[in-house]
Formats: C-alpha cells, sequence, structure tokens
C-alpha cells in the first residue's frame, strides 16, 4: 500500500517514518559534504523537492534535519534560527496553488529557493539581533556584512534549483508509483 492509497489515520506509517528519517538524513549529510564550500549546498533544492511530493508531511524531514544538525554542531544560539528558517522556504512552497501548470509552478519554485538564498541573512537577523542585543542598525549593518555570503548561497540554490523538477519527479515515481507533474 501506497503513501497515497493507505487509510486515512492519524501518524505516520512505519514507512514513512523510514522515508522521511532517510531524507532528513540526506539533507544533513548533503550539508557536512558541501561544507567546506561557504553558504553553497542542496538544501533548498531538497527542501522544494521534498515538499512538493509530501506537502505538510515535508516538515518530518526538514526537522530531522535541522535536529541532527543540532545534534553535529550543538545546540547553541547559531542553531535555534534553524528551528525556522528553513521552515519559511516550506510555507513559501506551500502557499503555491500546485494545480498549476508545470511550466509555471517550477520556475516560481526555483525563484522562490533562490530568494531564500538571498533572504538567508535577513531571516537569520532578527535571531542575531534579539541574542547579541542589536538594535535596529546594528541588524542591517550584520544583514549588510554578511550579503556577499547571501549572493553566493543564491548563485547556489540557482544553480541547484535546476533540479528541482527531475529530483520531484523521481521522488514521486519512488513514493506514488508516478508523478503528478510529469504530463502537465
Amino acid at each position: 500500500m501506497n503513501l497515497s492509497t493507505r487509510p486515512h489515520r492519524k501518524g505516520l506509517s512505519v514507512r514513512e517514518l523510514v522515508i522521511f528519517s532517510l531524507l532528513g538524513t540526506l539533507m544533513f549529510l548533503s550539508d557536512l559534504l558541501m561544507e567546506a564550500l561557504p553558504n553553497i549546498h542542496i538544501l533548498g533544492l531538497l527542501i522544494a523537492a521534498i515538499t512538493l511530493t509530501y506537502g505538510v508531511k515535508a516538515l518530518f524531514p526538514i526537522y530531522v534535519y535541522v535536529v541532527l544538525i543540532g545534534l553535529s554542531g550543538g545546540f547553541n544560539i547559531w542553531w535555534l534560527p534553524y528551528t525556522y528558517i528553513w521552515t519559511v522556504l516550506w510555507g513559501l512552497i506551500m502557499l503555491i496553488p500546485k494545480r498549476l501548470p508545470r511550466k509555471l509552478l517550477f520556475p516560481i519554485v526555483h525563484l522562490l529557493v533562490t530568494l531564500h538564498g538571498l533572504a538567508f541573512g535577513t531571516l537569520y537577523a532578527p535571531a542575531q539581533a534579539l541574542f547579541f542585543g542589536l538594535d535596529f542598525h546594528g541588524m542591517l549593518a550584520w544583514i549588510v556584512a554578511g550579503f556577499s555570503f547571501d549572493l553566493i548561497h543564491a548563485v547556489g540554490n540557482l544553480v541547484f534549483g535546476f533540479f528541482i523538477y527531475p529530483l520531484t519527479v523521481l521522488l514521486e515515481k519512488l513514493t506514488f508509483g508516478k508523478s503528478r507533474y510529469k504530463k502537465r
């Protein structure tokens, strides 16, 4: 019985637990493997494909990743913004009507992933301001100081974003046996 045909019940099936654990671990390992490159990673790509495939349930692998990165690097001040930054991207993708034609849906998601990379420092900044007592001008200075890294992040997301469509189709075929995006 696949995810789309199992009877509706609360909680996750064992299969979903395994899939979501593996996807969260894949996110974590990809982040570790690409750590040598500043702010370049495939997390935006993975979050987009997972969100388009699993919808609300995509939060499970996202938070598996967040917990693993915390276990690896230590649950410290730097980690706390991770509890919401990736959820922002998930939420933006969830707001897009999934019935859009494929030729519109995937470019919009690609743009959101790219803009999320560009806005990463801005999304992180309120936590920095709160934890380190920055006023509004101090927070703006922190954003400006890190903007070059956000540009690198955005370019990386732009490049990897071209793989959102094929990865989503692959995930759907592996999960459901077919992809709803293949023919639209």
